[in-house]
């Protein structure tokens, strides 16, 4: 059983990895926010998904909806699922410049994709991946 686990947590950062890695090419590290415009954070997926897929999914939007409610209302902060598979889903990508599933947060210039925190957390740690989420969106706001 243990052996399983530690297959399905190496398999689990192998996937987190490997989408990481398709953004067109642009690193994942922060760079500086510009402008006073809207915290965009933006699940980006495709049409087949899996369980965690899904949980992760579900708890970015829940960590949204309950931690910066007033934020959503004054239009502050936008959570928004994005099926890449789809013309609407490949424009929304190119726009932030995507090219494979991730979790973006964006604001101006700013882009940081945090998905491999929620292939880590969403499912066994969901507290863990709220605080992430948190403690990078708190810095743009």
């Amino acid at each position: 059983m243990k052996s399983l686990v530690q297959s399905l947590l190496i398999l689990m950062i192998f996937v987190g990895i490997s989408c990481n890695n398709q953004q067109s090419g642009k690193p994942a590290e922060t760079v500086a926010v510009t402008g006073d415009g809207p915290v965009e954070v933006i699940y980006f997926h495709g049409t087949s998904r899996c369980v965690t897929c899904k949980t992760v999914e579900a708890e970015a939007k829940s960590n949204i909806e309950t931690l910066y409610a007033e934020h959503v209302s004054a239009g502050k902060i936008s959570f928004a699922s994005v099926n890449i598979d789809e013309p609407e889903g490949k424009a929304v990508a190119g726009r932030v410049g995507v090219d494979g599933q991730c979790l973006m947060i964006v604001k101006g210039d700013h882009k940081e994709n945090i998905i491999n925190d929620g292939f880590l957390y969403a499912v066994k740690q969901p507290e863990k991946f709220r605080e992430i989420m948190k403690e990078k969106i708190d810095k743009l706001l």
